[in-house]
């Protein structure tokens, strides 16, 4: 299985930085084992979006799409959960 390259948008980038420490790293961990396996145990295609999948860290969600022909993970957002799905 071929290995995926991430892509970091500068919204995902900039809510990353405003996350405590902490978090930041269990986060990041996430982030690259998605180039490992882009569909893990736990995430969920997101309802009304053509490819965008949600994973969880903790009180946190990841959003991101995946680009299967340029074996590509573009992470969309990083946020709070109760933040995360508004506008």
């Amino acid at each position: 299985m071929a290995s995926y390259d991430l892509e970091i948008s500068r919204t995902a980038e900039k809510q990353l930085k405003r996350l405590p420490r902490a978090e930041q790293q269990r986060i990041v961990r996430a982030m690259l084992n998605l180039a490992i396996d882009p569909r893990p145990r736990g995430s969920r295609k997101l309802i009304g979006y053509e490819d965008v999948f949600r994973i969880r860290v903790g009180r946190y969600r990841i959003l991101y799409s995946i680009a299967t022909q340029r074996l590509i993970i573009i992470i969309l957002k990083v946020g709070h959960r109760r933040d995360i799905y508004r506008p």
